[in-house]
């Protein structure tokens, strides 16, 4: 069956006072109508002839509410606003892709697949391009999309579902008799380059402000509270992959997967291919190079998935990304343009950038007036200077920065940048240790007030306490108006004093002030990483939660007993030491626990570990665990994964359809286990 068949052909129309018969008929039209004019490209009625059939299946709704179903195209227009997004728990992670830039990468990429396949052959890749947008999940209950959420922090979405079904080429039912039960369909939402400038002429037509690019249009009409705004834009979709799926068997390859979604109604681009080797990935790169300008949406890359399920699972995952893929990003993108002048920002850890103020210069498609020099060493060895011609760079959504100057173009008044000895906001001394190569802000955040926003916006940043609704503007009124100076203030904020701040309103301070609340229970690794330690990120927060159990298990701790916390050295260990017997800061932590924050505590001392030293090597599919999981439980219990079985490995966890990793274990006599040998290891070494 073609996929212009999907819908089936134009059915004889029921008798109009046949409501029930009238209004299935009027879905089934609209419905394939639509997806010939969004997915297909290729419309088959005349825009008014659909809306004519539109109002009419809209009127026996109203007067037939019984009618009403969840695939009705009205529910595209949009309803009532929405109070607020919910979190939405992703049962599989969205995980991210690892980059490459250089043929050497890719190259690299592809011997590290065939290494861990133990393959001598060249292996099949299917490439697809990278859509510059937002990644959505898709779930579909009994064939009926029933929720929509974002990406988030991979773990955990928004809840958009009311804006996605706005969308006109994501189907609402989908087009088979025999659905899976549930499929998670992943994929991008994004804005068309011509659907981007008739909104941009709709914005300066309404004297309103310009989007600057395709992908913040996207992303920002995507969580609009109102669907009725998103409805008004032109939001397109394309399926690149999958989460859960129950009550279907699962593709046997990632290509396949991709013209089963086609089968489904689902939308994939049709600029995909299959290819065999790093040549074949090069070759498509290169062709799609050529072929970008001309596409009708912004891209920054491709992307290589192994195109084997099988092959995918038994190279499983590193961190927080797949080896089985890899994203290929185009060059940076560069221009031209003159400094105005040289000012220095101060960072939430009182850090001194300079920035360069640049004349307005439009950098892959946005309009860029700042960009970083990074430090003074490096202003001073790219030698740039106000006044100077400069060339910018910007890749993606990497913040700006001027790559070199141009020397012939330099005028005879240019000047040297100075660091200035005082801090412009604060005014304290500005100094810079021996080792390091940033200056810093002395004053700091109590003195400092560009340090205390900073800190202050990190406190409620979503990967920290994730407190929705205060952003930017509404921390700059609070701390500019005296009302927040600490962490522990926000916990202190009234309905009153919130609804009375600039572009707030009842409804709005009840939602920050909910958020607030909810934010109370969080976990010690969230707490640590939004003190905002310096050299304490997310991974560093979960090692001394993990590693401690219980927060004042970490305030009694030594320099000794600190470095006995996986990855943290001196540096680091001297750094949260330093943090933590400031008395500000143990006041601050008291008041933030005074203020109800909580999370689950466990006793402290150092996590089990009884797995240490023992090499592990996933083959097969598993009864229940998948790859990812079973790889976290070992890693947390010490052990190590490796993706090739040699003398050194300790054990083999085979599960169906083992490969030749079972073999070779057999051949060398490493122990083989399955998943129920696993779990007793885990348990026990013995």
């Amino acid at each position: 069956m073609g996929q212009q068949d999907l819908f089936g052909g134009p059915s004889p129309a029921p008798d109009p006072g046949d409501f029930p018969a009238r209004s299935d008929w009027l879905r089934r039209e609209l419905n394939r109508h639509a997806h010939a004019y969004y997915v297909l490209d290729q419309p088959t009625i005349p825009d008014a002839e659909y809306d004519l059939l539109f109002r009419e299946l809209q009127q026996l709704e109203e007067a037939h509410p019984e009618l009403q179903t969840p695939d009705s195209p009205t529910g595209r227009v949009g309803g009532a606003p929405l109070p607020e997004f919910a979190q939405v728990r992703h049962d599989v992670p969205m995980l991210s892709i690892n980059n490459g830039f250089a043929d050497d990468d890719i190259r690299a990429f592809d011997r590290r697949v065939r290494e861990g396949l133990e393959s001598l052959h060249d292996i099949d890749y299917a490439c697809e391009l990278k859509f510059d947008g937002l990644a959505i999940n898709l779930r579909y209950v009994d064939g009926v999309l029933q929720q929509a959420a974002t990406r988030g922090d991979g773990s955990t979405g928004e809840d958009v579902t009311a804006n996605i079904r706005t969308v006109r080429s994501i189907p609402l039912r989908l087009q088979t008799a025999t659905p899976p039960a549930l499929i998670d369909v992943r994929g991008e939402v994004l804005m068309f380059k011509a659907d981007f400038a008739r909104l941009n002429q709709r914005q300066r037509d309404a004297g309103q402000k310009e989007f600057a690019n395709p992908r913040n249009a996207a992303a920002g009409s995507l969580r609009q509270l109102d669907p009725r705004i998103t409805a008004q834009r032109s939001l397109r979709f394309f399926a690149y992959g999958i989460g859960r799926l129950d009550g279907a068997p699962l593709p046997a390859s990632h290509s396949a997967l991709l013209e089963w979604y086609r089968a489904l109604g689902v939308p994939v681009c049709a600029e995909r291919s299959v290819v065999r080797g790093a040549d074949g990935l090069l070759a498509f790169f290169a062709d799609v190079g050529v072929r970008r300008p001309g596409l009708p949406y912004d891209i920054d890359g491709v992307v290589y998935k192994v195109d084997r399920i099988d092959q995918q699972r038994t190279l499983g995952f590193v961190s927080r990304a797949p080896r089985f893929a890899l994203a290929h990003k185009f060059p940076a993108e560069e221009a031209t343009t003159t400094v105005q002048d040289i000012v220095v920002q101060i960072g939430r850890t009182g850090a001194v950038t300079p920035v360069a103020r640049l004349a307005p210069v439009s950098v892959g498609g946005v309009t860029v007036t700042n960009a970083t020099l990074h430090n003074e060493d490096e202003v001073r060895r790219k030698d740039i200077r106000i006044g100077d011609s400069v060339i910018v760079r910007r890749a993606g959504d990497v913040i700006p920065e001027v790559v070199a100057n141009v020397p012939e173009r330099r005028p005879a008044d240019a000047r040297e940048f100075v660091m200035p000895v005082a801090c412009p906001v604060c005014g304290s001394p500005i100094v810079r240790p021996e080792e390091e190569a940033v200056a810093r802000c002395s004053g700091g955040w109590l003195q400092c007030a560009a340090q205390r926003k900073g800190g202050l916006l990190h406190f409620v940043s979503r990967r920290a306490m994730d407190i929705e609704g205060l952003g930017e503007q509404l921390v700059d009124q609070l701390v500019e108006r005296g009302l927040v100076a600490t962490p522990a203030d926000f916990y202190k904020l009234g309905l009153v004093t919130l609804a009375e701040l600039d572009r707030m309103a009842q409804k709005s301070a009840q939602n920050v002030l909910a958020a607030l609340q909810q934010s109370k229970a969080t976990t010690l690794a969230r707490f640590i990483y939004a003190l905002g330690i310096r050299h304490v990120g997310e991974s560093t927060a979960k090692s001394l939660a993990g590693h401690f159990g219980k927060l004042d298990a970490l305030l009694a701790a030594s320099e000794e007993q600190m470095l006995e916390v996986d990855d943290i050295g001196p540096v680091v260990a001297r750094s949260i030491l330093g943090f933590l017997a400031d008395p500000l800061n143990r006041e601050l932590i008291e008041q933030l626990r005074a203020a109800g924050i909580h999370w689950e505590e466990s006793e402290p001392g150092p996590r089990v570990t009884h797995l240490a030293g023992k090499t592990f090597v996933l083959t097969g599919t598993l009864p229940t665990l998948r790859r990812d999981e079973a790889q976290a439980m070992i890693e947390a219990a010490g052990g190590k994964v490796a993706g090739s079985v040699s003398k050194k490995t300790s054990y083999v966890v085979a599960g169906e359809e083992a490969g030749s990793k079972l073999a070779k274990a057999e051949e060398l006599g490493v122990p083989v286990v399955d998943e129920a040998g696993l779990m007793k290891l885990l348990e026990s070494p013995e």
